[in-house]
């Protein structure tokens, strides 16, 4: 049997302003599992440039261990986002992935690709924003664009507004469920939208819950104290460690290609699950002896 791709948790991220370095150092030790420098939402369209010579700098230096970088660059079909991309292809030391927003097609990302295929860039890891209708479309063939993808993010204010629908569950329970099935379909992570109220912890303990039965892998963020809410709601618990680490020594040891636990037969796209729980586990194990 074949290894399965290595996992990491993506449970939680942190969105971080360009214009703000300061909370990006103190972002990285918020317990996130992707912090996210923002040069697109978070970025005013006279201010660009600043932001983007503020923030590309910033990843030269390593992140603490289990932390992914992330920065948030502007659209390809925009000014800034061809910026971004020059920008990206001559850093020395560029981020080690980039979120990349309005995707309505598989040959954008692929284009993405083609361009920082040189130098340093060429290592650059994507995470992809579904908050288009043409984007929710072809979220399948997005999602296996290229392989440099790990994760997708459910952009719903954007997508909201074009879908002509509230931002709430049952509206977007439709294209939640669509972007679950792309992601699966190309064996990456998918993270939920950031919950916008921060006085509001249970409303955010709730939709996290409930992205996690539906299939989501993780939500985004805007303050570092909604990260252990997250992070809580897309955790296993200690019954589901055990057994995932009785799955996966079986799976590592078998010799005929099937797998059995309990008296359970176990196929591959389920032991998938369990080395992601396992990764999960030690995230976790890693923060608390930190």
């Amino acid at each position: 049997m074949s290894e399965p791709r290595p996992v990491r948790p993506r449970r939680s991220l942190l969105f971080v302003p360009a214009l703000r370095p300061d909370r990006y150092l103190k972002a990285l030790d918020a317990g996130a599992d992707i912090v996210c420098i923002d040069m697109e939402d978070a970025t005013p369209l006279d201010r660009k440039d600043e932001g983007r010579a503020t923030a590309l700098p910033l990843f030269a230096q390593p992140a603490p261990g289990g932390v992914e970088p992330m920065a948030r660059i502007n659209a390809l079909s925009t000014y800034h986002g061809l910026k971004d991309l020059q920008a990206l292809a001559e850093s020395p030391a560029p981020p080690p992935a980039i979120m990349i927003p309005k995707v309505k097609s598989a040959e954008e990302i692929q284009l993405i690709d083609v361009l920082l295929s040189a130098g340093p860039a060429r290592h650059i890891r994507f995470c992809v924003i579904i908050e288009t209708n043409q984007g929710l479309e072809r979220a399948v063939d997005i999602a296996r664009a290229s392989p440099r993808i790990d994760s997708m993010i459910l952009g719903a204010v954007d997508l909201s507004a074009e879908l002509r629908c509230h931002k709430s569950w049952e509206p977007l329970l439709y294209a939640r469920s669509r972007l679950v099935h792309a992601a699966a379909s190309a064996g990456i992570d998918l993270l939920d939208v950031p919950w916008l109220n921060l006085d509001d912890a249970d409303g955010l303990a709730r939709e996290a819950a409930a992205c996690a039965a539906l299939g989501f892998t993780g939500k985004a963020s805007i303050h570092p104290k909604q990260i252990a809410v997250i992070n809580a709601a897309f955790s296993p618990a200690p019954a589901q460690v055990e057994k995932a680490r009785r799955v996966v020594h079986a799976y590592e040891t078998s010799t005929t290609g099937l797998v059995v636990v309990d008296g359970e037969l176990i196929e591959l796209p389920v032991v998938r699950s369990y080395y992601r729980m396992l990764a999960i586990a030690e995230r976790i194990a890693g923060a608390a002896a930190s």
